[in-house]
């Protein structure tokens, strides 16, 4: 069996069996490619992954498309209100304006995993866990994959193109920017008297957002600090820190209880191109942002659905002959003109988000003066202005290619 795997060249290697992973998997299930999926976890570990995502309604109808959506268990976005602390000037962002039954919503990023590998499963798609990329070494016509774990098929694996959706932004790399944020997310569940209303809140303090996404009956909550704040928010007992946060978040909504809190590091990194010979990079392997405004997991599902169409768009063109017959032609998805098509379709939606998230931390996230009234500004001429505000949850629900 190792030497077969290790012989045979599939059309399309996965690095993940994530949630980018397996969407990008599953777009193509129909497109009668060869591919194969490695993840360095245990099949279990990525459907037990405790975040939530927000996704946006872009993301939902392109999740509806693969077959998932109707069986996640979800929360509506309907409103989001956005304010500032220490300063007046907030804005409501309502989906009826958008005659839309909701902006986005909220979902438990292991269960869409879950879901996700269910459907990639049953469309018979190879997934091999507990198997770590160590190395891809690039060729002329191929890539060769150097495999170790228990799941592994082989010491190698050969695939025309390799698709990294996890991992990888290591700060060593010439290919990678990087800034640290200088502040910690705090992650838990709260509840909430009196229910959530469908109504999500982005509150901007001095040293970070704080946002509360409807979720189930109560929120998930994201609270953004310094380190050192951060260290000081786990070590009080549930009661102290609710009474802290309520600070945060006024009278908006009347906290009752909190749940276990997890912390991790905040960094933006992004790759400055995300091809090289035989490789493209998509999601996390591509960029990590800030979660300020929740742009993370919808990017990189439109990161998937480019790849997938321009990929799509190769096959289709060799599929058949100059006189309509079906051809038997393997063409090659990892030929360099293919992934460079595929960039200049991802550039401006890509950049667009990075630097519309660092935007956004960099202006709100610190107490000088001048830009405290500015932001009070912003937010009352985004709730003055209904075309600048229906602008702002365009960008948000289908990114930078939204707005003509």
């Amino acid at each position: 069996m190792a030497e077969t795997a290790a012989s045979h060249v599939h059309d399309l290697l996965i690095v993940g069996a994530g949630p980018v992973g397996l969407a990008l998997a599953l777009t193509l299930k129909d497109a009668g490619l060869d591919i194969v999926l490695a993840d360095t976890r245990p099949r279990e570990a990525v459907t037990r992954d405790p975040r939530d995502l927000a996704l946006a309604h872009g993301t939902g109808l392109t999740l509806q498309g693969l077959g998932v959506w109707d069986a996640l268990p979800k929360t509506a976005i309907a409103h989001i209100h956005i304010s500032h602390q220490g300063g007046l000037g907030r804005t409501l962002i309502d989906a009826s304006e958008h005659d839309l039954p909701a902006l986005g919503y909220v979902v438990p990023a292991g269960a869409l995993a879950a879901a996700l590998r269910a459907r990639v499963d049953a469309a018979g798609i190879p997934v091999f866990d507990e198997t770590e990329v160590t190395q891809i070494a690039p060729g002329a016509d191929d890539v060769i994959a150097s495999l170790s774990g228990p799941g592994r098929p082989a010491a190698t694996l050969r695939a025309r193109l390799a698709a990294c959706a996890e991992g990888g932004l290591r700060a060593d790399d010439g290919n990678v920017v990087e800034h640290d944020y200088g502040q910690h997310a705090l992650i838990a569940d709260v509840q909430v008297a009196g229910g959530h209303r469908a109504t999500a809140f982005e509150r901007f303090t001095s040293q970070g957002p704080v946002a509360l996404l409807p979720k189930g009956d109560g929120y998930a909550l994201v609270h953004v600090a310094r380190p050192e704040t951060a260290d000081e928010l786990l070590a009080l007992d549930d009661a102290a820190y609710l009474a802290r946060l309520q600070t945060h978040i006024g009278g908006r909504a009347r906290l009752t209880s909190v749940g276990p809190r997890l912390r991790y590091p905040l960094v933006l990194r992004y790759r400055r191109s995300t091809i090289a010979e035989r490789t493209v990079w998509l999601g996390n392997a591509a960029q990590t942002l800030h979660p300020v405004a929740g742009q993370g997991f919808n990017l990189a599902l439109r990161d998937v659905w480019a790849l997938a169409e321009t990929l799509l768009r190769k096959v289709d063109s060799h599929a058949f002959g100059a006189h309509g017959e079906k051809t038997c032609v393997r063409e090659d998805i990892g030929h360099a003109e293919v992934l460079a098509a595929y960039a200049r379709a991802r550039g401006l939606d890509r950049l667009g988000t990075i630097r519309f998230t660092d935007t956004l931390v960099r202006v709100f996230s610190n107490d000088f003066a001048p830009l405290r009234h500015a932001r009070g500004a912003a937010l009352v001429a985004l709730d003055l202005l209904p075309p600048l505000r229906h602008f702002v949850a365009r960008r948000m629900m289908f990114g930078a290619r939204a707005w003509p």
